[in-house]
């Protein structure tokens, strides 16, 4: 028999130890399981079920809070084009159904449009108008009064609790006024601040504007094309959740006019019923101010309760107060969270955490876009995962055009052959 033909001995191994074709065994529980034959564990194995459900859970989630993140970031660098389109957007909701009504009783698109902006422009300019004209009117009288106010304070710090003297209030006014002078510098960075500022308003306002009419004119085409971005299999459920969620914040438009009503209603009756002057002006900057959830109501009413105080004094302004305070608390505890949530669909406590956290996060505009953005964030969810789209899909948005809203010239029309 040749060398080769000879069988090969096993090779020798130590006790315990493991064969060249085998993973070592790296802990006692693994050598005690070959000892008694079992099967090798994986590592996966190994893994409590629970600790690998959460590891899964948390990569998935972290990946989700990056994107996240990253899309607050782009939003926070491109605020003054967000924002301006966000309202336009809110408008939109809020003049849309008039635009409809009106083509529905034969009016041309043009002049619906046409007249739905000049709506809108008039009440807004109407109202601003009449809360100049009456201050304008009543300004020598508010100087006036401005200044025996100023006068009774002086006396008061005189002759009261504090018992200052002439002197002393001679020279805290005059060392008020060399703080002026030495922080100059101040002063003119924050008017070119406020110029800035005033700029980027203006800018705004056009872009809202601009924005608003495209909306009116063309806004299913510009749906149409933001979801012709999605993937065919997706498109159904996001047409389907993207209506859905434009029902809901066309009626949060609708409620927070009715909400805003109601408060310049309250706290304008308030300061008539107590003979305070500008009364209008009151009740529109109310209105107006309403339209940002609890802060805007309450920075007007501060107007009213100083009002009072100079033209009344302090008694009529802490009744002046306790009808700001009133109102509030039926805004804050009735009106945003029964009337609110039951229109867009939001239960009460989510609409008072929404505004507080949208105010916390991002200021005013937070605060106005958190209710609405919740709210047609919450009905897009529960449409998608109800699966509504599966079995009565939308009506189907691939009967539009397929255009890109950048699209200037028209396509030429393909006729038929054998037709001029």
């Amino acid at each position: 028999m040749s060398d080769t033909d000879r069988p090969v001995p096993p090779p020798v191994t130590a006790p315990g130890a493991e064969s060249a074709n085998q993973a070592p065994a790296r802990s006692w529980f693994q050598r005690r399981r070959r000892e008694l034959g079992e099967p090798a564990e994986t590592i996966d194995e190994a893994v409590p079920r629970g600790m690998r459900l959460a590891g899964a859970w948390s990569w998935r989630l972290l990946v989700i809070g990056a994107v996240i993140a990253v899309i607050i970031f782009l939003i926070i660098q491109l605020k003054l084009i967000v924002i301006p389109v966000l309202i336009a957007v809110l408008l939109s909701g809020l003049l849309v159904p008039f635009k409809d009504f009106l083509i529905r009783h034969r009016w041309p698109k043009w002049l619906a449009i046409l007249t739905v902006l000049i709506a809108l422009v008039i009440i807004v300019g109407g109202l601003f108008y009449l809360a100049i004209w009456q201050v304008t009117r009543q300004s020598g009288e508010l100087q006036k009064q401005s200044v025996d106010a100023f006068n009774g304070l002086q006396q008061w710090l005189t002759t009261g609790p504090l018992g200052l003297s002439q002197d002393q209030i001679s020279s805290a006014f005059a060392s008020i006024g060399k703080s002026v002078q030495q922080d100059g510098q101040v002063f003119l960075s924050g008017a070119l601040s406020v110029g800035s500022t005033l700029g980027h308003v203006f800018a705004g306002a056009l872009l809202t504007l601009f924005s608003t009419i495209f909306i009116l004119i063309d806004g299913k085409s510009i749906w149409g094309w933001i979801v012709r971005v999605f993937p065919k299999n997706a498109r159904a459920a996001i047409d389907g959740a993207g209506q859905a969620g434009w029902v809901t914040l066309r009626n949060f438009a609708k409620v927070q006019v009715l909400v805003a009503s109601i408060d310049a209603l309250g706290i304008g009756l308030g300061a008539f019923f107590l003979g305070l002057p500008l009364v209008i002006p009151i009740a529109v900057l109310v209105f107006l101010g309403s339209f940002i959830p609890v802060v805007g109501a309450v920075v007007t009413g501060a107007l009213a309760i100083f009002i009072a105080l100079v033209f009344k004094g302090w008694v009529f302004a802490l009744i002046m107060l306790g009808v700001v305070l009133l109102v509030q608390q039926i805004e804050g505890h009735i009106l945003q969270p029964l009337i609110m949530g039951s229109a867009v669909k939001v239960h009460p406590l989510a609409v008072v955490l929404a505004v507080a956290a949208g105010s916390l996060l991002a200021g005013i505009p937070g605060a106005l876009f958190a209710v609405p953005f919740v709210a047609v964030l919450n009905v897009m969810v529960h449409y998608i995962s109800g699966g509504a789209w599966r079995s009565s899909p939308p009506t189907p948005w691939q009967d539009a055009p397929d255009r890109a809203i950048w699209e200037t010239v028209p396509r030429a029309v393909r006729r038929p052959p054998g037709k001029a």
